[in-house]
């Protein structure tokens, strides 16, 4: 993300392209969420898909009320001891103008605020995908307020904010490899060490429901991921929004690819999962470093990123924690790869003349980005596990066992995804020709092992 930076004031008039640009990238990174919200709802089974998709689009509602009203102003206001903004003029953006220049850029104050709310909306939703099946929906609606204003507002000022120790001390991050992947697969650890397990993790098949949807919700966050990364810039004047825009879609294939060659190699198939999941992994990966690298580093950045996070989404299996829908696998692994190959990677043509180790920098940058990740994961960790067990103990967090086998959809919504009450047959059956209760089980014996195989 380009931080403010703050230039005389007669050096900068408003620039209707560079506005309209920004306007359109933030409508694209809104789109993100719902995207997101089909990509984890089909990656659940039919009994959760509702919540899924609430758990995401909540916080299009939750997380702009509180932008508006402080969120913004913590995140963005003047630097108060390089941990947190505040100014009140952007408390309910009461003294911001519309024709106000964000300091140092051609855009508005207001489109600036706008297009940075878009990620800090996205950011908790990603966390939701590690707590499928189990969480209350209103100690879920309850946390995203609490995360929001003591997790990633601070963070977003550390890592943007003119002030923030990150920025000062020269941590690289264009869009938000630690500000919102590292932060939200950091919390997603904290909180699911917490909550505990699904009730038959490990026993229970717990395959995605709908794969198709999960393709759907893939290619709208590839979609949107352009917005995400190249308005990042907050201009096209310098040709570094295009290179982004470039190595968002090279890192992506790369990840993709390598991703689906890991999985043939170690598991014998090409799957769809796989296929949507290494995208996703590249672009989490590029979202930090594609300002500084070539689009050559950006496909060696996605390569990496692939093969390490379809590596990293096993461990849940070995080390026993339920990451339901692979957030600390995908977002925390991909963000902390994206984020410390710029130490490798940077080649000094880009965003900054900075150069990586493998361009003659040496590891100076390196050890910075390595200072951002740890920081960044150790604060989001703790505190969210904190904040988790605060609410555990106080409105409770987790579902009752009967409400989670039954289904999270009836408990929490009174819906179900699926209503399929109209489309039968038309026959009626009777009581002399429904199978007897042994056929009955023989029956469904024999469907489980067709899914099984």
């Amino acid at each position: 993300m380009a931080p403010a930076v703050t230039l005389a004031a007669d050096t900068a008039k408003l620039s209707s392209a560079n506005t309209g640009f920004l306007l359109i990238c933030s409508a694209l990174v809104m789109l993100m969420t719902p995207g997101l919200a089909f990509f984890y709802g089909g990656m659940v089974r039919v009994k959760s898909t509702l919540n899924m998709l609430m758990m995401s689009f909540i916080s299009l509602g939750i997380v702009t009320l509180l932008w508006v009203l402080y969120g913004f102003s913590l995140a963005f206001g003047g630097d108060k001891g390089s941990l947190i903004g505040w100014s009140t003029d952007f408390v309910g953006f009461q003294g911001i103008g519309k024709t106000d220049l964000w300091p140092g850029y051609t855009v508005p104050v207001l489109v600036f605020a706008v297009f940075q709310l878009m990620f800090a909306i996205i950011t908790p939703a990603l966390i939701s995908g590690a707590l499928a099946d189990r969480v209350k929906f209103g100690a879920w609606s309850l946390f995203i307020v609490l995360w929001a204003t003591i997790v990633y507002f601070p963070v977003a000022h550390w890592v943007w904010g003119t002030g923030g120790w990150a920025y000062d001390l020269g941590v690289i991050d264009f869009a938000g490899g630690t500000a919102v992947h590292i932060n939200a697969g950091a919390a997603a650890l904290g909180v699911i060490l917490v909550i505990g397990k699904r009730v038959g993790f490990r026993r229970d098949p717990m395959r995605p429901h709908s794969l198709p949807l999960v393709m759907l919700g893939a290619g709208l966050l590839w979609f949107g991921w352009f917005g995400f990364n190249a308005g990042s810039w907050l201009g096209n004047d310098d040709g570094v929004g295009p290179l982004m825009f470039v190595n968002t879609q090279v890192a992506t294939a790369a990840a993709m690819l390598a991703w689906l060659a890991y999985e043939k190699i170690r598991h014998g198939a090409f799957t769809t999962l796989g296929a949507a999941s290494g995208a996703v992994a590249g672009l989490v990966a590029i979202t930090p470093s594609g300002g500084a690298v070539s689009p050559l580093g950006a496909l060696a950045v996605g390569a990496i990123a692939g093969v390490l996070c379809a590596m990293a989404v096993g461990l849940k299996y070995r080390l026993g924690y339920d990451d339901s829908l692979d957030v600390v696998g995908v977002h925390m692994v991909g963000g902390v790869v994206g984020s410390l190959l710029v130490g490798l990677f940077a080649s000094g043509t880009g965003q900054s003349d900075v150069r990586g180790l493998f361009y003659g920098g040496g590891l100076d940058q390196f050890w910075k980005q390595c200072a951002g990740v740890l920081g960044v994961l150790a604060y989001s960790f703790v505190v969210s596990a904190l904040l988790a067990l605060l609410l555990d103990r106080t409105v409770g967090l987790r579902v009752g066992e009967d409400e989670e086998i039954s289904g999270i959809d009836r408990a929490e919504h009174a819906e179900t995804a699926y209503d399929f009450s109209g489309a039968g047959g038309g026959v009626a059956t009777t009581a002399a020709s429904a199978p007897a209760p042994a056929r009955q089980h023989e029956n469904t014996a024999r469907q489980h092992k067709k899914v099984d195989a």
